[in-house]
């Protein structure tokens, strides 16, 4: 079994910073893509950034130029450096993570971290 653990999330100020961090533990061999997805509430899960085990990145356009995801292959670890927080970034955010090995190739999440901005 496999388990994404993130932290970080919590409550800031408009304008503000916040790093998360997921860190994926237990029975991983190779893991080829992490990432984040957050949830609003009434909103649909929807694709924050995604770093591959090379090191490309993708980003949701509403975060391109505010947040920059990295990794760490190493440690199975992605990170989530968050600038110039909005209110409307406010959402409960979960990593994600494919692991490849050992097979069956599978994607797992992480429970969540709440991230709330206030204006």
């Amino acid at each position: 079994q496999v388990q994404l653990v993130e932290s970080g999330g919590g409550l800031v100020q408009a304008g503000g910073s916040l790093r998360l961090s997921c860190a994926a533990s237990g029975r991983v061999l190779s893991i080829n893509r992490m990432g984040w997805y957050r949830q609003a509430p009434g909103k649909q899960r929807e694709l924050v950034a995604i770093i591959t085990r090379g090191g490309t990145t993708n980003y949701a356009d509403a975060v391109k130029g505010r947040f920059t995801i990295s990794g760490d292959n190493a440690k199975n670890t992605v990170y989530l450096q968050m600038n110039s927080l909005k209110p409307e970034d406010t959402a409960v955010y979960y990593c994600y993570g494919r692991v490849v090995l050992p097979l069956p190739q599978t994607d797992y999440w992480g429970q969540g971290t709440q991230v709330t901005v206030s204006s």
